[in-house]
Formats: C-alpha cells, structure tokens, sequence
C-alpha cells in the first residue's frame, strides 16, 4: 500500500528540518511526501529545497490558513493511505509508516492511531506530556476521548466519501473530522499501542485560556456539525483527560 504524508508550513524555519528529516528517514519504500507552504518569508522553503527529491511535491502559495492547505495536499495525495505531520512534529524512528500500513493491512483497518510525547520545544528528547491514546471502543467520543491527530492514517477513500477538514472551525478541525470519520461514519480503527510522534508543545488550542474556551466551543459546534449530540459531561471530560497525561504513564 502506498502511504502519503502531508507537511503544511509558513516560516517554520525553526522546526521544519528535523520534521521532514524524520519522514525522509523512514524504512518503508513507498512512500509519498507532500508539502504545503503558506509563501513563508524566512528561509523555510531553502531547507525544503535542499532536501530534493526526497520530497514528492512542494506547492508555495497563499492559503486561507492550515486547514486548507491539508486539504490542497489530500487533493494531490495518491496514496492509499494519508497522513498528517506539522511542521513542528516528527516521527520518533524510521519504523513507524512500516508498522502503520502492516498494522492496518493485518486488521484490514480503514485508520489507525497511536500514542505521542509532547516534548520541550528546544530540547526534544524531554517529554512534557505523555499521550496514551487506549484502545477505542464503539462510542468513546462520548466520553471525552480523541485520538492524536498526528497519530492518525486514514484511507484515502474516507476523504473522498466524506470530505476534508472544514474551514469554519479554527483550532477544532482536527477533532471535528476525526469525530465525523469515526464516530459518525464508523471507519473500523487499529491502535499502535507505542508512541510514533513526537509534538513541540505550543499548540494552538492549549497556548491560552481563552483559546481553550474557545476550542471547547468549537468542540461543541463540531458535534452540531454532524447532527450528533454528545453526554452532559463529553465536553468537560476531554480537557480533563489532557490533565491526566501530565501524571500518568
């Protein structure tokens, strides 16, 4: 199975070499890399270029925000399998797309999850929170569960079916297309019970509390999006379980 992964950047100079660095470096042959770039105006697209052709694709253009350039890569994907990787994340060995697709092939999976490590933005070998994904069950959503974006593969065919990330949420995108994929569509899941990624902390939703007011809000509408209505307690219980990963492991 051919697998595609997706980098979307602008002026990720800091962080973008040992991202695709990572992707570059993986053992398993067939592999697709794309990469979006938002016309970044630091050196970002001259460590993109140094890389060649270990790159499949490089489009440098204005977008209207990460979101929609995921959705230009997963129109240009031909994997069978696609894959999500932030410019400021990166793949723990070069065993992971290995262990992905042969796990999905041996579960005839249509996507599959797994744990991540946020680590120190400038020391990424400390871990700062620990994110054990569990296995999913049938109505895990209910309880405030998601997996790890950056974790997740799903086959290409479910976008086709059901569509991209939507553009009217800001930070809740990414739960939102998991809860359609899965929860609303039932996409049959594998969980890689190991951590594949490794994720800087400064996430978008997490860098305030009133942008974590706002994600709940989000969470909230993306529920609504999809003509579903979650428990009195989903919306409490998922930031609750991010607390949970700075003490458990």
């Amino acid at each position: 199975m051919k697998i595609s992964i997706i980098t979307v950047c602008y002026n990720s100079a800091k962080t973008i070499q040992d991202c695709i660095q990572s992707v570059v470096n993986q053992s398993y042959p067939d592999v697709e890399y794309i990469l979006i770039d938002g016309q970044s105006t630091d050196n970002t697209l001259e460590i993109v270029h140094s890389f060649g052709n270990k790159i499949s694709q490089v489009i440098s253009e204005q977008d209207k925000g990460m979101y929609d350039a995921i959705n230009k890569g997963i129109k240009l994907a031909t994997g069978d399998i696609i894959g999500i990787l932030n410019s400021d994340d990166m793949y723990v060995d070069e065993l992971v797309l290995s262990e992905v697709v042969q796990k999905m092939i041996a579960t005839n999976a249509d996507a599959l999850y797994a744990d991540l490590n946020y680590v120190d933005q400038m020391d990424t070998n400390k871990v700062i929170r620990y994110w054990k994904s569990g296995e999913y069950k049938k109505g895990s959503f209910l309880s405030g569960w998601m997996p790890p974006h950056p974790t997740f593969f799903i086959k290409k065919e479910f976008y086709s079916q059901y569509g991209g990330y939507s553009l009217d949420l800001v930070s809740a995108a990414d739960y939102e297309l998991m809860l359609r994929m899965i929860h609303k569509n039932s996409a049959k899941m594998a969980y890689l019970p190991r951590v594949i990624v490794n994720m800087r902390v400064g996430g978008m939703s997490n860098s305030s509390l009133s942008n974590r007011l706002r994600a709940n809000k989000e969470d909230r509408k993306a529920w609504d999006m999809n003509g579903l209505t979650p428990r009195s307690f989903t919306l409490l219980f998922k930031p609750l379980r991010k607390l949970i990963q700075y003490v458990k492991r």
